[in-house]
Formats: C-alpha cells, sequence, structure tokens
C-alpha cells in the first residue's frame, strides 16, 4: 500500500504585528496569496488529505484553514502542539500515531524543523522548504508505524516562487474562479 505525506511550511507570517508573540504571529498578504496559488494547484492534482495535522501556532492554523477550505477538504483538522517548533523526531512520533486508515497526511508546520523531518524520511535532500512550499513524498508502507524504518521518495517539491514568472493557465483559472 502506499501512504502519501505532504509536509507543508506555514505561509509567510506577519513580523510587524507590536507585541506579538511568536506563537500569535498571523499572515501577511502574501501568505494569503500564497496560500491561494499552492491550494489551486493541489486542487488541480486533485490532492485531497484524509487528515491534515496542524501546529497550534496561529501562523500554521490559518495556513491550515485556508488550505483546507481551497481544496474542499471537510475531514479532521488537527492542531497540535507537538508540531510548534519541536524536534523532527516528534514530528515522526506524531505522524506515526495516526490511524493507517488516512492514507493521505498534510503536517503544516515551521522550519528548520520540517525541513529536517523530511530529510530524515528520504534519501534525497531538501535544502530548505520555503513558506508554503511543499514536499510531497510516498511511502510503500501499510501503516504509518512504518515511517520508523522505511525511506520515502520524493514526489513533487513546489513553492510559490516557482509561480511567481509563470502561471499555468489552469491555475490561474482556478485562481480566478475560487479567488
Amino acid at each position: 500500500m502506499i501512504k502519501t505525506l505532504y509536509l507543508i511550511h506555514h505561509a509567510k507570517s506577519d513580523w510587524e504585528e507590536p507585541g506579538a508573540s511568536d506563537f500569535e504571529r498571523g499572515l501577511t498578504d502574501r501568505g494569503y496569496r500564497d496560500i491561494n496559488t499552492i491550494g489551486s494547484y493541489l486542487l488541480l492534482r486533485g490532492i485531497v488529505p484524509d487528515l491534515i495535522l496542524s501546529s497550534s501556532a496561529l501562523r500554521a492554523q490559518e495556513s491550515a484553514d485556508r488550505l483546507a477550505k481551497k481544496v474542499g477538504f471537510e475531514g479532521p483538522l488537527l492542531y497540535l502542539s507537538e508540531l510548534y517548533l519541536t524536534p523532527p523526531e516528534t514530528i515522526l512520533e506524531t505522524v506515526m500515531l495516526q490511524e493507517d486508515d488516512a492514507d493521505t497526511i498534510f503536517v503544516i508546520g515551521h522550519n528548520p524543523q520540517l525541513t529536517a523531518f523530511a530529510n530524515m524520511l528520504t534519501e534525497e535532500h531538501v535544502s530548505k522548504i520555503p513558506s508554503m512550499g511543499v514536499v510531497a513524498m510516498r511511502f510503500d508502507i501499510d501503516d504509518w508505524q512504518g515511517l520508523e524504518t522505511q525511506k520515502g521518495d520524493i514526489d513533487f517539491f513546489i513553492f510559490p516562487k516557482q509561480f511567481k514568472y509563470y502561471l499555468p493557465n489552469q491555475i490561474r483559472a482556478v485562481l480566478d474562479r475560487n479567488g
């Protein structure tokens, strides 16, 4: 059986909010636009997860909520303090605890932990997952416990700046239609 994990760095966060703690930072306008762009790409590919796991930090929650809406996700969305600035081993343990009937999981979190987690799971190298970047990884496993011993293959690695100068007509149409 194939399990697919989408590692997603939250959208661009706002550093301008006076007095806001790191945990309370929201998103910038660019962050919202980037969610629409990446969400449109995922929607065009027909990618809808069975489960979304998100850091409980505000910027991650906003990213998860908007991305879920963009791709038409109606399943469980969990905000977990275990995904807020924790070691990659903790992210691994969190994913391994998920029910095996979820074949596709989005994990929305932070760097550098998310990039380190991606590199822990594959023989390929990911230098850095930028804001709203997505690393899609496939694993030939029957249950999420298999992540402990099985390396995955990167299906794709996308990020908003890839679409800065060239926005495929299909994505543009989805953006225009769903704003």
